[in-house]
């Protein structure tokens, strides 16, 4: 079912982290689909060359009917880790592109661990993908924000809203997001920049929710969604587009929970 308008992001360059597979692979995709052109960024090349293949494609296809427009995609190798990389990655996409008008940190690293178990290493390798790296590309890509009057869109998480066993290092991660999200919206919204989050639920269709919840668990986890059902990647994509289009113009320093109702009736016995 069509939801936004053809070419609602048309004339936009976005910087995905992530973007070549789950979640934000699917919002870089439907950002292209809305006319964005999309620079995809992971340390690998081997998931965001397939990814950006597809996209371009899709664009090929489309090319000759100017009433639907799609977006480009361009792969880059760069560890959000290191903040020179990142620059580099930035540059490349603005020599590629012409500009930057959407950042979209979706890099994140998870992993199940009891507390007592964890690590200091595994601890900090998440912190810096998830905590550290979000704002490493924030602060590379801001004059560009700034001249562009852009965005940034976080991908966060609802783990750490009432404590989530084996899940510290990302709701530590996470709950850092949610701060830098609206300290930034709060400093750079006198350049224009709008920052805001998503926070996904329980996603039916990723690797995360294969890899993650047990699938004895799973049943018992969706009869606690109010809405009776696990999201889908689809879901986030569009709460994606929404917050990175005009209609979403006057939000700043919003995180979006978009869970079906889960969290709010997480903590009940019955």
């Amino acid at each position: 079912m069509k939801i936004f308008v053809d070419g609602i992001l048309q004339g936009r360059v976005a910087f995905v982290t992530g973007g070549g597979t789950g979640i934000t692979g699917g919002v870089a995709r439907a950002l292209a689909e809305a006319g964005a052109n999309v620079a995809l960024v992971s340390r690998s090349l081997e998931h965001l060359e397939p990814a950006a293949k597809a996209i371009n494609e899709a664009h090929a296809v489309r090319a000759g009917m100017p009433a639907l427009p799609t977006g480009e995609a361009f792969a880059i190798a760069a560890d959000v880790r290191r903040p020179e990389e990142i620059e580099k990655a930035i540059a490349a996409t603005v020599e590629q592109f012409g500009k930057i008008d959407i950042v979209v940190n979706g890099a994140a690293g998870n992993f199940l661990c009891k507390a007592e178990e964890l690590s200091p290493n595994g601890f900090g390798t998440v912190v810096d993908i998830d905590l550290k790296g979000t704002f490493n590309v924030c602060r590379a890509a801001f004059d560009q924000l700034k001249q562009n009057r852009g965005q940034i869109l976080n991908i966060s998480a609802t783990l750490h809203y009432l404590g989530t066993p084996m899940q510290l290092h990302v709701s530590a991660a996470k709950a850092g997001v949610d701060a830098l999200t609206r300290n930034l919206a709060v400093e750079w919204g006198r350049y224009g920049i709008r920052v805001n989050a998503i926070a996904p639920g329980p996603i039916g269709d990723t690797e995360g929710m294969k890899r993650l919840v047990p699938e004895p668990i799973k049943e018992k986890l969706k009869q606690r969604i109010p809405l009776g059902r696990f999201g889908l990647i689809e879901d986030i994509e569009n709460a994606a587009v929404f917050l990175c289009s005009d209609a979403a113009n006057y939000i700043n320093g919003a995180v979006l929970v978009v869970d079906g109702g889960h969290w709010l009736a997480a903590n009940r016995l019955i």
